[in-house]
């Protein structure tokens, strides 16, 4: 089988996601609530290694988004060019989603791009779930990678987090769960505002703020969390000496 090269055009990429096809790997894509009536069932690991085979390439990437094959559209994600994606793209992509893996996949590149900052208290705002779910998972994506942007960045989305925690839609709760302990795990100046609003959205009234403050409670102060959070203090100590 011939191998993946930069040169690739949308074509004959597809054309080769078409050759892996893997009527199993579907079937168990969709056990995991994956959209797949339009997937060919490539894992993930092997996307990740056509997109290191096939490099970025940005044009190709939008024509690959726009061909609505799952595949493809992870694709798109791993290789178009953060530099070059604009926010009018990002939109325009989001106003398509219809699977929280496209999300979490697609929601990295938007952070990557810089557009998060505009983006963020705008998709939250969004009544569409899965546009919902990108404002949270750009804030896990913030909280977890930019280690150069201030703590006051991440902070700042709590009000959102506690805005939100109410939402009983599956693929929204879990994103603002995630984006809550995310923040809270970035290191002990998150954890106590995090933990804070956690604790108070344990003892809410409502099924879903309870579920989420709750969760949340459990995995900020466990002693796995602790530990990765002295471990961060510790290296951060050591650098400034």
């Amino acid at each position: 089988m011939t191998t993946p090269a930069p040169d690739w055009t949308a074509s004959q990429v597809l054309a080769y996601l078409e050759s892996l096809n893997n009527a199993d790997n579907i079937a168990g894509m969709a056990r995991f609530g994956i959209v797949t009536d339009r997937a060919i069932g490539v894992s993930n690991n092997e996307l990740r290694k056509i997109a290191r085979q096939i490099k970025r390439n940005h044009q190709r990437a939008l024509a690959l988004f726009d061909s609505g094959v799952r595949e493809a559209r992870l694709l798109a994600s791993y290789t178009a060019e953060p530099r070059k994606l604009s926010i009018e793209t990002a939109r325009a992509w989001t106003n398509t989603f219809n699977s929280w893996e496209i999300v979490d996949g697609v929601s990295d590149l938007f952070v990557d791009a810089g557009v998060w900052r505009d983006l963020i208290p705008e998709f939250a705002a969004d009544e569409r779930e899965f546009v919902r779910r990108t404002a949270f998972a750009m804030i896990v994506w913030v909280s977890v990678h930019l280690k150069k942007e201030p703590d006051e960045t991440v902070l700042s989305y709590l009000p959102l987090i506690a805005e939100h925690a109410s939402d009983p839609r599956n693929f929204v709760k879990k994103a603002v769960n995630w984006a809550l302990r995310s923040i809270g795990k970035r290191n002990f100046a998150c954890n106590g505002p995090a933990l804070e609003l956690a604790q108070r959205l344990a003892s809410s009234s409502d099924k879903t703020e309870r579920w989420n403050g709750k969760d949340a409670v459990r995995e900020l102060t466990s002693p796995a969390v602790m530990a990765k959070l002295q471990a961060i203090s510790d290296k951060t100590f050591q650098a400034t000496k």
